[in-house]
């Protein structure tokens, strides 16, 4: 079934690349009408270009989403120009590290973004979804939420706390017709990934690509479209039936790697 979001509005954070490019692609080609919160404006206007977006039904926000008074300002101008349908919290940073070694001005940052982030958007759009009905919410967390990963200590803890907020306001908006769910991605090919074997293996980047790659139970990494296809979904009224839930993407690796 192919989701039908004319005249909806929806919020993405953290659209410049990756998997938020991905949705704001998915999210136009269905008809919304996307408003993007992100701090690399630059770089998101760049690669709207060279995606090919449908830029008419675009609207690109400079916003570091860890500030509450930016994000109040934004979404009050995005809710003063009509409904806000839809909010995806997907902006994010991640980090590699255990409890021994990550600094604290890498732990706060962390915080900051990855968990503060989602609270500030969560509670500037709520109010106005209340107001006009209801809405549909969706968090972006990680299989390292809920697993334990080598060497993921804080971006474990931080996308633990988008879980688990994602379950609070499920049960507490369900009154007003907000649903609530999450999406949590196993290894995704990304310019996070690239930029972190070209980092750390100069010269092997291919070989552990493809070494990254079979940790995948499936015997690859997942592509950002195809998060954003259940992004659609979980966020079209097809879903209507559907709150309070974490739903992993991960080729298999949370049941299928022994893990």
């Amino acid at each position: 079934m192919q989701a039908d979001l004319n005249n909806k509005r929806v919020i993405i954070t953290g659209g410049a690349s990756g998997i938020g490019l991905a949705m704001v692609k998915a999210f136009s080609d269905a008809g919304a009408q996307v408003h993007v919160l992100e701090l690399n404006t630059e770089a998101a206007s760049v690669n709207f270009k060279s995606s090919g977006l449908n830029e008419k039904s675009i609207v690109l926000h400079h916003c570091n989403v860890a500030h509450q008074a930016e994000v109040d300002k934004i979404v009050q101008q995005i809710a003063g120009s009509g409904k806000i349908d839809i909010l995806i919290n997907n902006a994010g940073i991640a980090h590699i590290g255990t409890a021994e070694n990550t600094s604290e001005s890498d732990f706060d940052r962390l915080v900051q973004v990855n968990i503060k982030g989602v609270y500030n958007c969560l509670h500037a759009v709520i109010p106005h979804m209340k107001k006009n009905g209801g809405g549909a919410i969706l968090n972006i967390a990680s299989i390292a939420a809920t697993l334990g990963i080598s060497e993921r200590f804080v971006y474990s803890m931080t996308k633990g706390a988008v879980y688990t907020m994602t379950l609070s306001v499920a049960k507490d908006f369900l009154k007003d017709n907000i649903r609530c769910n999450s999406i949590s991605p196993a290894r995704i090919h990304t310019p996070f990934i690239d930029g972190y074997l070209a980092k750390n293996y100069p010269g092997r980047e291919s070989e552990m690509f493809e070494k990254l790659s079979k940790t995948q139970p499936i015997g690859r990494m997942g592509r950002p479209d195809e998060v954003a296809a259940l992004a659609l979904f979980l966020c079209s009224d097809q879903a209507g039936f559907i709150t309070g839930t974490d739903y992993p993407i991960d080729g298999g690796f949370i049941k299928l790697s022994g893990n």
